[in-house]
């Protein structure tokens, strides 16, 4: 994105991973909920985990060392100007199907129209800034952009390669147990939908000798096990059915895990901290409900929200609190403090139409840690009556036509932490006359609604990275906020948030993508569209003692579900 790759031409592998590891054993991962597609890429239906990182490929791949850096895979060489108005790809000769078929550039084109068309809303927004895709050689292709934005390159770079003869005479957007050709390094094994899925290593695999695949994927078999609630997870790792297992829960990780597969050695506790932005994790408020598009509501409910209670209750106090959507990273914008220089450029030309705090300084408010969090409840009182509800004779806040301020949280079963910390904040709401209630559903129901956006509050989380960029126009984006299965659950639309990813995109350096990014972290916290909790500065897994990890950690840190199977490996 910036600068150059920190890898010479002859690299020998990625800095992350063991180019000695040694192929062979297995691991196996719990998942929540249930699956009953294998396709990943449509909005229909719930898809098996592991499909498209573990089947298929991209023309280029990630270190994760280097966030906004990536090397060929399937493309052999890329090439783009210094505008970035265009790039072209060049396939490399020995790229195959797992069938033994090649990997074309009818397959490549395909695959970007259609994902871009008929695939999920993610890979829609990149489709649309293109204005020629053409295939410029027998290996090669080019696409040429509509619109001035530097990491289309990258993006595109991370599309998956579907093969076009599988969805011959077959509809593309509909669910599927069909298995899918891909190029990646394993096969589908065994699929029990709701159940398990399973992985085998392909040993014909056209790219293990690549060193960018050098130390990676060395299982012979990665296996997800599926559990409707986290106590049958936990059992099963606890008797060792579960090989692998990420903690999200400080106050567990410290209090539950010295079950005797701990204490014999026969499974191993690891913390690994990390430099990744803490994300938004909370109670996302929808706006497109009357009573949430009000700002003074939304922080009302942010004020009724006793964040140090509930960590206390819920963590024992160890988690640290997510203070905005970047905090914990490069891209936060500092809590209380004025936008300045280049942040406050950016935001200027929007300051009539900006919530207060944007520019100003804004920061979560400060609780007394106490059950009835009385400051709080009178500054949540006069937000509301300001946006005109007050507290009736019967105890029920009402607004001016009479109707009672009620409101669903709904959550998955399974999510029980956000279960108990909505129990509390239930219990919070009714000292000032809000009917609120908890509704649990299953994963499918849950999808289902919040693709629709038929809820008033819900549970979400949007990870961040350290290469933020076009994903954004996805989580809160104003072309997104209306089209079904949109990541933008809150529903906003801001033309601020829209110019500061636009600025992002086009970013002639780090420091001015630095202070886009800064700039849409004080937008996005300070519209008061997330009740935040806390997020983990570590990660926490436990694992058996057989399975080996690199000893470099890399700058995300992220050992989790997504890291493990690709550089981790067996050793008796």
């Amino acid at each position: 994105m910036y600068g150059q790759p920190a890898l010479p031409p002859d690299f020998v592998s990625l800095p992350q991973a063991n180019p000695d590891a040694p192929k062979g054993g297995s691991i196996t991962f719990a998942v929540n909920g249930s699956y009953d597609t294998l396709n990943p890429f449509i909005t229909n239906g719930s898809a098996a985990e592991g499909i498209a990182p573990l089947t298929f490929e991209t023309l280029m791949a990630r270190s994760f060392n280097e966030p906004f850096t990536l090397y060929g895979l399937l493309a052999e060489s890329i090439t783009t100007d210094d505008g970035r108005t265009f790039v072209e790809f060049t396939l490399r000769e020995a790229a195959r199907f797992s069938d033994g078929s090649p990997v074309t550039v009818e397959d490549v084109l395909w695959s970007y129209e259609t994902l871009g068309t008929l695939g999920h809303p993610r890979y829609h927004g990149a489709w649309k800034k293109i204005a020629t895709a053409e295939a410029t050689g027998p290996r090669s292709l080019r696409f040429t952009f509509n619109v001035e934005d530097r990491e289309l390159p990258l993006i595109l770079g991370l599309r998956p390669i579907l093969k076009k003869a599988d969805f011959d005479g077959k509809a593309f957007d509909v669910t599927s147990l069909d298995r899918l050709t891909g190029s990646g390094p394993y096969l589908v094994d065994k699929v029990d939908p709701g159940v398990n899925i399973s992985y085998r290593r392909n040993p014909d695999w056209w790219g293990k000798d690549l060193p960018v695949n050098q130390g990676q994927w060395n299982f012979d078999t990665i296996r997800y096990e599926y559990f409707g609630n986290p106590v049958a997870v936990f059992e099963s790792v606890k008797n060792g059915a579960i090989t692998a297992y990420r903690e999200d829960n400080l106050a567990k990780w410290a209090s539950r895990y010295d079950f005797p597969a701990i204490t014999s050695g026969e499974m191993v506790k690891l913390e690994v901290p990390h430099d990744r932005p803490s994300g938004i994790i909370g109670l996302v408020m929808n706006t497109r409900r009357a009573q949430f598009a009000d700002w003074r509501v939304r922080e009302a409910m942010i004020q009724m929200f006793n964040f140090d209670f509930i960590n206390q209750t819920v963590t024992g106090g160890a988690a640290p609190r997510i203070a905005s959507y970047f905090s914990n990273s490069p891209f936060a914008m500092t809590p209380g403090t004025p936008a300045e220089g280049k942040v406050l450029a950016l935001l200027e030309p929007f300051a009539a139409d900006l919530l207060p705090g944007t520019i100003e300084g804004y920061a979560l408010p400060e609780n007394d840690g106490t059950p009835a969090n009385r400051a709080a409840l009178r500054r949540a009182m006069a937000l509301l009556e300001d946006a005109g509800w007050t507290v009736a004779a019967d105890g029920i806040l009402r607004n001016a036509e009479g109707a009672p301020f009620s409101f669903e949280i709904l959550l998955t079963i399974g999510q029980d932490e956000a279960a108990t910390i909505s129990a509390i904040y239930v219990e919070a709401l009714k000292a000032i006359g809000i009917d609120a209630k908890v509704t649990m559903l299953d994963s499918a129901q849950m999808k289902t609604r919040t693709d629709t956006f038929d809820f008033d509050m819900t549970y979400m989380i949007r990870t961040m990275s350290l290469s933020p960029g076009n994903e954004q126009f996805l989580y809160w984006g104003s072309d997104v906020a209306e089209a079904e299965g949109s990541r933008n659950w809150m529903g906003v639309k801001s033309s601020a948030i829209d110019a500061m990813i636009g600025a992002m995109l086009s970013a002639g350096g780090q420091d001015d993508f630095t202070a886009a990014a800064q700039a849409l972290d004080r937008l996005l916290t300070a519209g008061r569209y997330v009740v935040p909790f806390w997020f983990a500065d570590r990660n926490l897994i436990v694992h058996r003692k057989e399975l080996r990890h690199p000893e470099t950690v890399q700058l995300y840190g992220d050992w989790g579900n997504s890291y493990l199977p690709a550089l981790w490996w067996y050793e008796e």
